[in-house]
């Protein structure tokens, strides 16, 4: 009531200023400005309907196939099977056309799709809690997307919509499953562009020749993309025997089916390293289903980089490509409007791959010089060029060695979970690759520090159903790094990420100060600490220990530009007050 008595009162003290020949002329605008507001929620709402229309494949005919039994080694459809290890990789196999791949993907994985998606909507109540907001993001999403269709091949979308038949209907208020589990794959990209590739600072490195012991190509990565600790928990080593192009294998997570890191039974490697790009202003190929396709039907370099000369994308990405064939890895740099190759120097057998291009053809590229000069890739890069150069020739125990380090530039201590480290202590998962050989090691929990699981492709694809109940060779596994998961640093590294997620409330100050003691105690080498505490002594208006903190985190190694302004620009607001 008292808006309108408001606005009554507003109305009339403009008919007393102007008369009210202005007052109507005001009436009449709001009346227009409503219904032309009116017409574009309605225009929007009726292009919404006609042009955002995710199309199917045109073959949603899945074949009938049994219904899931169980045994002692796991499930099994089929000739399909999954089943999980005693360091809880599960493990899963599938064959047939797209179709039947996704069909049985599903089946299989039923349960666990649940859970992902939960998780994933988890995620999205705690950053948009309100459920109309969620509508709105949902709509951008999906008109961001609107295209998407237009770009992915009708096999993907087959294999996807198979697949979508085994969720969930609990969430269909975000769209059906279907609808969301292609949304699911760009999301990754999305992701990233809005983030601007906060989520991701992955490292990946490739020796060959007389860097690597026998001069087999040997091939690390870490996959640092973090959605938090529930969205990795349920990891899969996936074995894809299509009926088109080459049997591959990639670790992913359920639903799925593009791939960030992966081997064919060729020989050849994909892994994928974000770029910085400009925001896109509309949906492509996402990036792991252009892996994925590289991965099934290339078996050399310069058919890899046929495939992502022909496909567009709409985020930039690095892909580094290893090769059994060419004997050799080199890094496909592609964004939005080009695709480079890069190759190691003349005389140089190894590359390493951050978050940046190395091309030419990328110099003068702005995006590109500014991740440079602002972004932890370049810290990364050096130390992994460093390490690679001081531990040749490599082998998988070295490789692994390289994964698990945590140090900065010149070795030097910049607590755990930075991401100036190779090991940021967060990733979703790591692997080592011998390409010649077809042997591929697997990270298991904690992150890198877990024993990595050796699976030989030749050997899971040559008879699949003998590689149920036990699909990895346990002789050729790599020892865990017990004298760091045995050591201190290990225990206050994981009582950081507790406290630094639980600020106690502010009201008991000796609970408080005992807090920031213990946090700084717990990772007294990482910026964030202090950070944290100077923040929170804002928070109680204490300007001295604020600077003080501040300063603190100021001397340590901060990994972005961006990092270190939020703090100078906190301290000049003191400054200048």
């Amino acid at each position: 009531m008292w808006v309108l008595y408001t606005q009554l009162v507003v109305l009339a003290l403009l008919a007393f200023k102007f008369g009210w020949g202005v007052v109507r002329v005001i009436l009449k605008t709001i009346k227009w400005t409503f219904i032309i507001l009116a017409l574009s929620v309605v225009a929007f709402i009726v292009y919404y309907n006609i042009a955002v229309d995710i199309k199917y494949p045109r073959n949603t005919d899945i074949p009938t196939t049994a219904e899931v039994q169980n045994d002692s080694l796991g499930s099994f459809v089929g000739n399909n099977w999954m089943q999980q290890n005693k360091h809880l990789l599960w493990e899963l196999y599938v064959e047939g056309d797209a179709l039947q791949r996704g069909d049985a993907f599903g089946k299989l994985n039923k349960d666990l799709l649940y859970y992902q998606e939960k998780v994933f909507m988890d995620q999205i109540d705690e950053l948009v809690p309100n459920r109309k907001y969620q509508y709105l993001l949902k709509y951008f999403i999906k008109t961001y997307n609107r295209n998407l269709t237009d770009f992915v091949p009708e096999e993907n979308l087959e294999e996807i919509y198979a697949m979508s038949e085994s969720c969930s209907h609990d969430f269909d208020y975000v769209g059906d499953p279907y609808d969301r589990q292609l949304n699911f794959h760009a999301a990754h990209d999305l992701g990233h562009a809005m983030q601007d590739y906060m989520m991701v600072g992955c490292t990946s490195f490739a020796t060959w020749g007389k860097n690597s012991e026998g001069g087999d190509l040997i091939i690390g990565r870490n996959f640092d993309f973090y959605m938090g600790d529930d969205f990795a928990k349920n990891k899969e080593v996936a074995f894809f025997n299509p009926t088109t192009g080459y049997k591959f294998a990639f670790v992913t997570w359920p639903g799925m089916t593009g791939v960030c890191s992966g081997m064919n039974i060729k020989g050849l490697t994909v892994t994928i390293n974000a770029a910085k790009s400009s925001m896109p202003t509309g949906s492509a190929t996402p990036i792991s289903l252009l892996a994925r396709r590289i991965l099934q039907y290339a078996g050399s370099i310069a058919e890899a980089k046929a495939i992502a000369d022909s496909t567009q994308t709409f985020v930039s990405e690095s892909l580094l490509i290893g090769s059994a064939t060419d004997g050799r890895a080199a890094i496909i740099e592609k964004s939005v409007s080009q695709c480079a190759l890069y190759e190691a120097p003349q005389g140089q057998d190894w590359v390493v791959c951050a978050n940046h291009y190395q091309s030419k053809d990328f110099e003068k590229d702005e995006n590109n010089i500014e991740n440079i000069k602002n972004s932890d890739s370049p810290t990364r890069f050096k130390r992994a060029s460093d390490l690679v150069c001081q531990l040749s020739p490599l082998n998988p125990e070295k490789a692994v060695t390289i994964l698990r380090d945590k140090l900065g530039t010149d070795s030097a201590s910049i607590g755990y979970g930075n991401e100036l480290a190779i090991n940021q202590l967060q990733g979703h998962h790591s692997v080592v690759f011998n390409p010649s050989k077809l042997l591929m090691w697997v990270s298991t929990a904690p992150w890198q520090e877990g024993e990595f699981v050796c699976y030989d492709l030749q050997q899971v694809f040559a008879n699949p159903q003998s590689a149920r109940g036990c699909a990895y060779k346990k002789e050729l596994s790599l020892a865990a790094d017990s004298s760091f998961l045995n050591s201190k640093d290990f225990k206050d590294y994981l009582h950081y990420r507790m406290l630094a997620r639980t600020l106690p409330k502010k009201l008991d100050l000796d609970i408080y100060d005992n807090y920031l003691e213990d946090l700084i105690s717990s990772n007294p080498n990482f910026y964030k600490v202090y950070e944290i505490a100077g923040d929170s002594r804002d928070d109680l208006h204490d300007k001295s220990s604020s600077l003080y903190y501040w300063g603190k985190a100021l001397e340590c190694r901060i990994p972005k530009q961006m990092d270190k302004e939020r703090i100078e620009q906190k301290i000049k607001r003191y400054q200048d007050r």
